[in-house]
C-alpha cells in the first residue's frame, strides 16, 4: 500500500503480529514493510525507529486487559480479574517483558491499565501511597511469573528449532535437583493441576490480597 495509505495502526497491529511469531529480535522494519506490502522507508516514515516502534506496540498490547467494572464486582474479585487477564495478556505478547527491560513501555495502553489499578484498589480503602503499593505488588507479582512461563516456553521453541528432546532436559534438571533434599522430596510432584503457572498465579494473586486486606484500615 502507498505510505500515504499506511497508518500507525496498521503498522503496530503487524509489528505485534511479527514480535509474537519472531520476537524482538525478529523485527526489523525491512520485514515489517514485506508484510505489510511496502518499502521499509515508508514504515520509518510513520514510526522513526524501531525502538519507537516497540514502545508504540508494547503500550498497545497493554490495551488488550479487560478493566472490570468497579461497581458490579468487589474489589478482590476485580483485582484477581485483572491480574488473570494481565498474565494471559503477557503469555500471548512473550516478547513484552523482555522488551520492558530495554525500553520505556509506558503510553495511553499501560495508562489506563495503572488508572483502573489505583481507583480499585482506592475503592477497596486504600488511599495515596497506600493504593500506589498495592497496586505495583499485585502488578509485580503477575510479570514475574507471566516472565518464568514465557521464558520456559522460549526455551522449550528454542530446543525444538534445534532439533533437542525436550525430555532429556527434564532429566538432566531433575538430576541435578535431586542431589538436594528438599528438592529431592518434591520432584515427584512438580507436575501435575496444582503445578502449572495459572495455579501458581491464583495462589500467590490470593496470598497478596489477603496480606493487603490485614492492611485495610478499620472500616473499609
Amino acid at each position: 500500500m502507498p505510505r500515504e495509505t499506511l497508518t500507525r495502526e496498521q503498522i503496530v497491529e503487524a509489528a505485534v503480529a511479527l514480535l509474537d511469531a519472531e520476537g524482538i529480535d525478529g523485527l526489523s522494519m525491512r520485514r515489517l514493510g514485506e508484510r505489510l506490502g511496502n518499502a521499509a522507508t515508508a514504515v520509518y516514515w510513520h514510526v522513526k525507529s524501531k525502538d519507537n516502534l516497540i514502545t508504540l506496540a508494547g503500550d498497545a498490547v497493554w490495551a488488550e486487559v479487560d478493566l472490570p467494572d468497579l461497581d458490579a464486582v468487589d474489589w478482590r474479585s476485580a483485582a484477581t480479574a485483572m491480574a488473570k487477564d494481565l498474565f494471559t495478556m503477557i503469555v500471548r505478547h512473550p516478547w513484552l517483558v523482555p522488551a520492558m527491560s530495554t525500553h520505556l513501555i509506558y503510553g495511553p495502553g499501560k495508562a489506563r491499565h495503572d488508572d483502573h489499578c489505583l481507583a480499585l484498589f482506592e475503592a477497596a480503602g486504600f488511599s495515596g501511597s497506600d493504593a500506589d503499593h498495592a497496586a505495583t505488588v499485585v502488578c509485580t507479582f503477575v510479570l514475574g511469573t507471566a516472565l518464568a512461563a514465557t521464558s520456559e516456553i522460549a526455551w522449550q521453541t528454542r530446543l525444538r528449532r534445534a532439533g533437542g528432546d525436550e525430555r532429556d532436559v527434564v532429566e538432566r534438571v531433575t538430576e541435578i535437583a535431586r542431589q538436594f533434599p528438599r528438592l529431592r522430596a518434591r520432584s515427584e510432584t512438580w507436575t501435575g493441576p496444582d503445578t502449572t503457572p495459572e495455579h501458581e498465579l491464583e495462589a500467590g494473586v490470593r496470598t497478596i490480597l489477603d496480606g493487603l486486606a490485614a492492611r485495610l484500615p478499620a472500616g473499609s
